[in-house]
């Protein structure tokens, strides 16, 4: 974080230095035009990255990325930023099909298969986010929290179980009972926190 207006010039300088002949990727590129922050070392940041794109006009690749309505606003929020950008692409959010690829990916990364039955359960998890998701639906990074989450819950699980009596099979596969946190419509309440009455739990 920086601690002074000029020293963000400079850290965004030396950011731009090292993309020549490459890529400058800006990641949540919104954030640096959010009105309600209060400081200007958004402004001064975008100031310079717009400058050095035109010095450095063919010698590197920008891409700014965020979500779609907040992009909007930060193309808008200096004249020359829309102008800059020639290209803007849109991304479709993942599908729950594509969610439950990229959690296979993930698992298998984990040296895990999921049962069948876990499988079910957690595309009809990823279908029901995927219904009632807003514009600021997480995609990917929804579905690593997920894997994460049940990864810990069958590492929680094979602890509980003395060493004797844990399989080879046992140990690299992911069963409903890690998943089951993860609620959906039609099943019951999505995962909450704490307590609720009537001993449902």
């Amino acid at each position: 974080m920086p601690g002074y207006l000029g020293q963000t010039a400079i850290k965004t300088q030396q950011k731009i230095e090292e993309a020549i002949g490459g890529v400058l990727f800006i990641d949540e590129a919104y954030a640096l035009a959010d009105s309600g922050s209060t400081n200007d070392f958004g402004k001064e940041a975008i100031e310079v990255i717009l400058k050095r794109m035109e010095d450095l006009r063919g010698q590197m690749v920008v891409f700014a990325a965020g979500y779609t309505d907040n992009m909007n606003t930060f193309l808008t929020s200096n004249p020359g930023l829309n102008s800059r950008f020639d290209k803007k692409l849109h991304f479709d959010d993942y599908a729950p099909e594509d969610m439950m690829q990229i959690a296979l990916r993930n698992f298998k990364k984990e040296d895990l298969t999921a049962t069948q039955e876990t499988q079910n359960h957690l595309l009809n998890y990823f279908t029901d986010l995927y219904k009632n998701r807003d514009k600021f639906f997480g995609n990917a990074r929804t579905v690593r929290q997920t894997t994460d989450e049940a990864v810990k819950n069958q590492n929680l699980r094979m602890a509980k179980i003395p060493a004797n009596l844990r399989n080879e099979q046992d140990i690299h596969t992911l069963i409903l009972e890690d998943v089951a946190e993860f609620k959906y419509q039609g099943n019951t309440l999505r995962k909450t926190l704490g307590f609720r009455l009537g001993g449902n739990s």
